[in-house]
């Protein structure tokens, strides 16, 4: 494999086992990534489609000996008793920390529109997602914080909630206690398998919803 193979490889190996798009969507996002960086005359279309097909292959079989509850699933039902008590939980917001906060004001935003305001939010990115999804010993980082928030005692606050949440629903939690500091989930095995009359994880507005109620 090429170094250009590898890089759109890897893309291909983080979408299929991260599992919010469907096969046909990967498809489309992997060949607009080929041919952003100009690479259509090593890399075939071909090419790409097989190695998403052959990922999604070996994720399904994978997914045969998953043990349920998955870590995925105590993430999913501890982000959602967190929108229960007041906390903006999102999954998979942006790429980067920036992105992620970003999201969450816009969530704010709506909740304020509904006389609603958090005590709080809490968040895992794409980037942090793609390192739990390779690595050997995979971990996840949880951003955390209220918003238009300076005090750190409010900031710690917040972490505290978040982790209790976390640890109640079997989650190894590893955190200092610091406001500086974002909390890791040891040990995290990212299993998900994309269902298209699933949830979806990245549709916010459930977020809303679930704490306006």
């Amino acid at each position: 494999m090429t170094e250009n193979e590898a890089f759109i490889y890897e893309s291909i190996f983080n979408q299929v086992r991260m599992g919010f798009l469907s096969i046909d969507e990967i498809k489309e996002n992997i060949i607009e990534e080929i041919e952003d960086n100009e690479f259509e005359d090593e890399i075939s279309e071909a090419w790409a489609f097989e190695k998403i097909d052959e990922e999604y292959q070996k994720l399904l079989q994978e997914s045969k000996q998953w043990k349920s509850p998955t870590d995925t699933e105590k993430l999913i039902k501890a982000f959602d008793e967190l929108c229960e008590q007041n906390i903006i939980a999102l999954h998979n917001a942006g790429y980067t920390t920036s992105d992620g906060e970003y999201e969450v004001v816009e969530v704010e935003r709506e909740l304020r529109e509904n006389e609603v305001e958090s005590d709080g939010y809490c968040f895992y990115h794409e980037q942090d997602l793609a390192r739990a999804v390779i690595l050997d010993h995979p971990s996840l980082y949880i951003a955390f914080q209220k918003v238009d928030n300076s005090d750190p005692e409010i900031t710690i606050a917040v972490g505290n909630k978040v982790a209790e949440v976390l640890k109640n629903n079997g989650l190894e939690v590893n955190w200092n206690g610091s406001a500086k500091t974002k909390i890791e989930l040891l040990n995290f095995r990212w299993q998900h398998l994309y269902d298209e009359d699933g949830r979806d994880l990245q549709d916010y507005s459930e977020v809303v919803d679930r704490m306006i109620q």
